[in-house]
């Protein structure tokens, strides 16, 4: 695989320098990259998806600043972190947060996840509750919403997610890295809100994302996040995800989405409160698409803080 310039694309390029340290960790079998800033409480970034870590370099330095040990990790098969094979189902997802939690020394943490990585936040607590103090999701329904929606609203939720579908062919990561993986900054396009879009940082953000998914088997561990996702509504395995999710979730839960996320609906995500019997917190952002965090990154910043510390 080449980048745009025609060069050879390596994981190095998202190892980029900034107030902030890079290392690996192994966790669950795998070995992630993280990268963290300050010292305090630990609120841990879930990027999702066409992301990497980079998604954060707002936030990492800024909840330093506020007193908290912020560590970003590129998720299984994403950036520098490992790209093995298997392990992109929910049940491993779950556990490769957990296991990095207990990696990286602490006894719980904050979880702020974002699209898939608000995903695999609702499932770690709901999974494995004693490591999440706290959980902030963005752009990101509960899980059995998701379920729901694509089943009950096929105008919908189930429109909605008809890009995703297309994930499920054969080999449709060569199609996502054709022409420097285009594909990306299409998807991050259709997206995202149409303000964040049209500014000034947006170009430059997608081209990062462009990118880290060139890097070599990047962009087919992502898909297969997402074929199992859809695979898995048929199958035991996926039934059996469901029964377990339906437990309460006692972690305190923060739900922020975008008034104008056409990949996760709203309408889809306003019921998730339902699965949390600790304290829960709902806030539609106006003019906001799927990545509040890169549209309204001080809004969001302030959230974030205002929870962890609550």
């Amino acid at each position: 695989m080449t980048d745009q310039r025609g060069g050879a694309v390596d994981e190095s390029c998202v190892l980029t320098e900034g107030p902030w340290t890079h290392r690996f960790v192994g966790a669950n079998g795998t070995r992630f990259h993280v990268v963290e800033a300050g010292t305090g409480p630990m609120v841990l970034f879930l990027h999702g998806f066409p992301e990497h870590w980079w998604a954060w370099h707002q936030m990492l330095p800024a909840v330093a600043d506020a007193g908290f040990r912020a560590v970003a990790v590129d998720l299984r098969g994403y950036g520098a972190s490992d790209k093995p094979p298997r392990g992109y189902d929910g049940y491993t997802l779950a556990a490769d947060i957990a296991g990095l939690i207990r990696a990286l020394g602490e006894r719980s943490t904050t979880i702020v996840g974002g699209g898939v990585g608000g995903m695999v936040g609702w499932t770690v607590a709901s999974f494995h509750p004693a490591l999440v103090r706290r959980l902030v999701v963005l752009g990101a329904p509960h899980p059995l919403r998701l379920r729901a929606g694509i089943f009950a609203d096929p105008r919908g939720q189930f429109a909605a997610s008809t890009p995703a579908l297309k994930f499920q062919l054969p080999r449709y990561e060569h199609v996502l890295t054709r022409d420097g993986a285009a594909a990306v900054a299409e998807i991050l396009r259709r997206w995202g809100g149409p303000r964040w879009v049209a500014g000034p940082d947006f170009e430059a953000y997608a081209d990062r994302c462009r990118e880290a998914m060139c890097i070599p088997q990047a962009a087919f561990c992502a898909m297969e996040g997402y074929r199992w996702a859809f695979r898995s509504l048929l199958r035991l395995h996926g039934y059996r995800f469901v029964r377990l999710m339906q437990k309460p979730l006692t972690t305190p839960t923060l739900q922020l989405h975008g008034a104008r996320d056409v990949a996760s609906l709203p309408r889809t995500a306003l019921g998730s409160g339902r699965y949390v019997v600790a304290p829960y917190e709902w806030r539609l952002l106006d003019g906001v698409g799927h990545f509040p965090h890169l549209e309204a990154p001080e809004l969001v910043l302030g959230e974030i803080l205002r929870w962890a510390k609550s």
